[in-house]
């Protein structure tokens, strides 16, 4: 889709620029497609009680027995409206249950699921969207797998995703793994002792990973945690041309490890899902993950903060 409709329209317009987005008319014609209307929050509810009430709520005015409506809905704002709904989601963003409950409803018959499914690939599964994520994607991919609606074959691609977004989920210990260094000497993910490991699956030449390792070495609090010893900054190339490596490795600040996936056993394995890169993963001491999948330095810097 183009460019995940451009970064999902921009994240929303950033919630609106804080304010609300312009509602268009509910009535439809032959020329005026269809829109849905999201329920609206309490006036009695604080700010934090409307956005609760609205991640159980949110969809109470939609038919899901509606099939048609699917054929006259203006797809672009019902794409919004499902992308406003998953920045509602947020608010708590390791609790699936308020999409496990949404896709329950969506699984009443094969277009609607295949629509909602539709929505989730686009907003939640795809590697360009800035609402990634896979606490939320979970239950879409189970309500396909459970659902009477496919066959065998058609199961194939949402089980694949299931076994991909599954691993190293926020909470849960991550996959260990053995890395290799320039001088062929090797060590583990769960080797390394720290308060904290930022594993920063890279790429030579990405420019993207290039704005994170500076990013990285421009933080004055992850520089600190890394000269004291409690911060541990695991760079590995995940791939198999190791000339590009090895050219590269002056790039990767000394304070680092510099290490390489000899074998490809991450990809093989399906140890991390590699669909994109460059990924960062935040891991306690434990080696419990903490932030997943990431491409935000600030958002790795405010989680630490709030754990000091």
């Amino acid at each position: 889709m183009y460019r995940t409709l451009v970064l999902i329209l921009a994240a929303v317009g950033l919630a609106a620029c804080g304010g609300r987005a312009p509602r268009r008319p509910a009535v439809a014609t032959a020329e005026t497609p269809a829109v849905f209307l999201p329920a609206i929050a309490p006036a009695a509810l604080a700010p934090e009680e409307r956005v609760e009430w609205l991640r159980w709520h949110y969809w109470d005015n939609f038919d899901f027995a509606d099939t048609a409506f699917l054929a006259r809905a203006d797809t672009l704002q019902l794409f919004e409206a499902y992308a406003r709904y998953v920045q509602l989601l947020f608010s708590v963003p390791t609790d699936g249950a308020p999409m496990d409950s949404l896709m329950r409803r969506a699984a009443v018959s094969r277009p609607m699921l295949d629509y909602f499914a539709m929505l989730a690939d686009q907003v939640l599964g795809d590697p360009n969207s800035p609402l990634r994520n896979d606490e939320f994607y979970i239950p879409v991919l189970r309500a396909q797998l459970s659902s009477p609606w496919y066959d065998e074959y058609e199961r194939l691609a949402p089980e694949y995703r299931l076994s991909l977004a599954s691993q190293n989920r926020i909470g849960q210990p991550a996959n260990d793994f053995r890395y290799t260094l320039a001088s062929g000497a090797t060590g583990s993910l769960y080797g390394l002792r720290a308060e904290y490991v930022l594993l920063f699956i890279n790429n030579p030449g990405c420019p993207m990973c290039r704005e994170i390792r500076e990013a990285i070495s421009a933080s004055p609090m992850l520089t600190e945690l890394i000269e004291h010893g409690r911060l541990r900054v695991l760079a590995l190339y995940p791939d198999e041309n190791l000339d590009e490596w090895r050219a590269y490795r002056e790039q990767i600040p000394a304070s680092w490890i510099n290490a390489y996936d000899d074998g490809c056993v991450l990809r093989e394995k399906g140890l991390y899902d590699l669909s994109a890169i460059p990924s960062l993963y935040l891991l306690d001491a434990q080696k419990r993950v903490l932030v997943k999948d990431a491409t935000d330095v600030a958002l790795v810097e405010e989680v630490i903060d709030r754990r000091s």
